[in-house]
C-alpha cells in the first residue's frame, strides 16, 4: 500500500494538536474578516444578556445556543464559500455569483430561524 496513505492514516497527538492550532487560524480569519460575523456577536452577546437577565431554564438555553451556533456555522461556511470563489473564479461569472448568493442565503435563513427561537423563548418572559 502507499505509504503516504498508510501515514495518514496513523493516529497522531501532534497531528491533533495540529488540527486544533488550523481550526484557531480558521476562526481568527473568519472574524478577520467577515464584518457581519461582529454583527452577530454583538446580537450573541445581548441575546446572552437577556438569557441571564431573564433566568431562563436550562432547555431554552439550550435551545437558544444552538440557533447561536447554528448561525455562526452558517456565516463560517458562508465565508469559506467566498473564499472559494475569489480563488477559483476571480473574474465576474454568474455561477460564481450566484454560488455566493446561496450561501448568503443559507445565513439569512439560519438568522432568520434564530430570530423565531428567540423570539419564542423571549416574549412570555417580555409579557
Amino acid at each position: 500500500m502507499n505509504q503516504r496513505l498508510d501515514s495518514k492514516r496513523e493516529f497522531s497527538i501532534i497531528k491533533r494538536a495540529r488540527s486544533f492550532v488550523h481550526a484557531g487560524k480558521g476562526i481568527v480569519l473568519f472574524l478577520k474578516t467577515t464584518h457581519n460575523a461582529w454583527i452577530h456577536i454583538l446580537v450573541t452577546v445581548s441575546v446572552l444578556f437577556l438569557g441571564w437577565y431573564f433566568s431562563i431554564s436550562v432547555i431554552e438555553w439550550i435551545v437558544i445556543i444552538f440557533a447561536i451556533g447554528f448561525v455562526f456555522v452558517a456565516e463560517t461556511f458562508n465565508t469559506a464559500i467566498e473564499i472559494d470563489i475569489d480563488l477559483t473564479s476571480p473574474e465576474y461569472h454568474p455561477y460564481a455569483r450566484d454560488t455566493k448568493d446561496v450561501a448568503a442565503g443559507a445565513v439569512l435563513i439560519a438568522s432568520i430561524i434564530a430570530i423565531i427561537v428567540g423570539c419564542l423563548v423571549f416574549i412570555p418572559y417580555v409579557f
